[in-house]
């Protein structure tokens, strides 16, 4: 409660600073024709631009916890392109804690996608199947980034097979995160069940699969 507290006081400490950022985020947003939520991945090298962590950098962490509890609003209110460009902030701001990577990928690749799939206001199913695949981009993009601000770290790994799991039907790829998180330290001990388990479902690698699962088998 107390570090709740805190954020939201400097919140409104800073309100002076993120006044003419937000001002320069909506020129931006024109800019870029955004609506409803931007897919270009390079916009976070212009979002940079506008100097938010020079101005912020002694309050990076509260900063960034501030933001999170913002992106939790804008997602109980479904405003996707709200959270995309708060969880941008919050990563550039913490880029070593994991939850805001991995958070931000399930925001866009699975909400945002799934909202973008059921979405009425769009009749035409090909749109509607293109902006799915926009967010799954999205959210792979988050995860490759985390990944390489926290090589050392297994769960963004396992996070991106999850992704190409279930969302690209992918297995080889999937196979392929599992097996880097397995060799990551403190890697969970199923990264190497889950890898094998993902290349069994590839044609012509169902006999490696195998031989992986007898292998683990006979170790205990």
């Amino acid at each position: 409660m107390i570090r709740l507290l805190v954020a939201l006081a400097i919140l409104v400490a800073v309100g002076g600073i993120k006044l003419p950022i937000e001002h320069d985020l909506k020129r931006l947003h024109r800019q870029e024709h955004f609506r409803g939520v931007e897919f270009n991945l390079d916009l976070r090298e212009k979002l940079g631009q506008l100097g938010f962590v020079a101005a912020l950098s002694g309050f990076r962490a509260i900063v960034a916890d501030a933001l999170f509890i913002q992106a939790h609003v804008a997602w109980e209110r479904t405003e996707w392109g709200r959270i995309l460009l708060l969880f941008r902030h919050i990563t550039m701001l913490q880029p070593r804690v994991l939850l805001f990577w991995d958070t931000a990928a399930w925001h866009m690749a699975w909400n945002a996608s799934v909202a973008a799939m059921n979405d009425r206001t769009q009749p035409r199913l090909a749109l509607r199947v293109k902006a799915q695949r926009e967010y799954f981009a999205l959210g792979k993009d988050f995860l490759e980034r985390g990944i390489k601000n926290n090589p050392d770290r297994p769960q963004l790994y396992e996070a991106l097979a999850r992704l190409y799991k279930e969302k690209y039907k992918d297995h080889q790829r999937a196979s392929e995160f599992y097996a880097k998180a397995a060799v990551v330290p403190d890697a969970a001990t199923f990264d190497r069940r889950f890898s094998a388990y993902e290349l069994s479902y590839c044609e012509g690698r169902e006999r490696e699969a195998y031989e992986r699962l007898r292998s683990l088998y006979d170790e205990g």
